[in-house]
């Protein structure tokens, strides 16, 4: 109520030409801010040219604040508009912060505009809201373009710690198959800045596999390797994930070997990548002997590996014997075996019989 009282005497005062000028209505701007009432303090904005008053960026920035307050979002875009048409813009971390507020706010496009406006202006934006910028624009697909072209913004050693902006952009061009975009952004890491780092070449990888292109994926690690960097089981297992959708499995298995030279102990995903692929290529052998490896390699195989050779024994190879082996070891291992699984091995044995008791009745 005071806050409010002081606001009805200032107006009072208004009314005495010279009597209030623009340092003061933005004390009373900021006292609402803090008050959290949004309303009054748009109020006192409106209010400046009846009191032959002219806003400065700190007036505008502190009703967008006070607005943001309220996830106003709306009120404090159409006053940011007033901002950017007037020119006056408040120093460089506050207009920082209302980029940031805007991006935040789901305004990504008007974040951008701002920007763009403040650096016309010569207002030096840190590199921490340029950051912030680029990375919600390139989680956005129509703004990733947008994302590519703020990249250019760094210069020097700005350049070199923006690895995170670079990330980002690559990580959206992935998302959206524009993989030849993305390799072209990490190669021009790779021979200028930001370095690039395992993370940026597994988005690449992975991109460059789903497209099926083994070779420039596989040529990748190389590079990595090249340049220090240790290619991770991901990255191997994506890799070793096209090789088998392309049906190239001795290729999957041959990157396997490489793998466990610098991974001694792989993840279960590896090894159920390539009895996924063994299965699907009918190559039932190798299929157990890759579950034999990965035993070896004291890796316990779970319900998906021995599901998927169950099936695929009984219902491709109709192999219930060998099927049955495996239920054995399962049971063995402690694991909870489905019904049907167990049902679908008898089915196959019941049917194979009943067919050898025909072809006897017909000897």
């Amino acid at each position: 109520m005071d806050a409010y009282l002081l606001w009805d005497m200032v107006k009072g005062m208004g009314s005495v030409p010279g009597s209030v000028n623009t340092q003061l209505l933005n004390q009373v701007i900021s006292m609402f801010w803090k008050l959290e009432k949004s309303r009054a303090a748009l109020e006192v904005l409106d209010n400046f040219s009846e009191f032959g008053c002219t806003p400065d960026g700190d007036s505008y920035y502190r009703v967008i604040q006070a607005a943001g307050k309220k996830a106003m979002v709306g009120a404090a875009w159409d006053v940011c508009e007033k901002m950017v048409a007037s020119g006056c813009f408040p120093d460089g971390k506050k207009t920082g912060e209302i980029v940031t507020f805007f991006c935040k706010g789901k305004k990504v496009k008007e974040a951008h505009s701002v920007y763009l406006a403040a650096k016309e202006k010569k207002v030096q934006i840190p590199t921490s809201t340029l950051d912030f910028l680029v990375g919600a624009l390139a989680r956005n697909d129509e703004t990733i373009s947008t994302a590519l072209e703020l990249l250019e913004e760094y210069k020097g050693e700005s350049l070199k710690h923006a690895g995170k902006s670079f990330a980002a952009v690559i990580h959206g061009l992935c998302r959206m198959k524009n993989v030849k975009d993305a390799k072209k952004l990490l190669m021009r890491m790779v021979n200028l800045d930001p370095a690039p780092g395992s993370a940026v070449f597994n988005f690449v990888i992975t991109g460059l596999s789903k497209e099926g292109e083994m070779e420039e994926a596989k040529g990748l690690i190389r590079v990595m390797e090249s340049r220090g960097l240790r290619p991770d089981i991901y990255t191997y297992s994506v890799i070793m994930s096209g090789y088998t959708k392309g049906g190239m499995i001795d290729e999957a298995h041959s990157l396997l070997r490489e793998a466990k030279k610098l991974h001694p102990k792989l993840s279960r995903v590896t090894y159920h990548i390539l009895i996924r692929g063994y299965c699907k290529m009918e190559e039932f052998e190798k299929a157990l002997e890759c579950l034999k490896e990965m035993k070896g390699d004291g890796l316990l195989p779970n319900m998906d590996e021995y599901n998927k050779l169950i099936q695929s024994l009984c219902l491709k190879a109709m192999d219930w014997r060998t099927a049955e082996k495996l239920l054995e070891e399962i049971e063995g291992s402690g694991l909870r075996l489905k019904g049907i699984i167990r049902s679908l091995v008898a089915a196959v044995k019941e049917l194979e019989m009943e067919e050898a008791s025909k072809d006897s009745q017909e000897a």
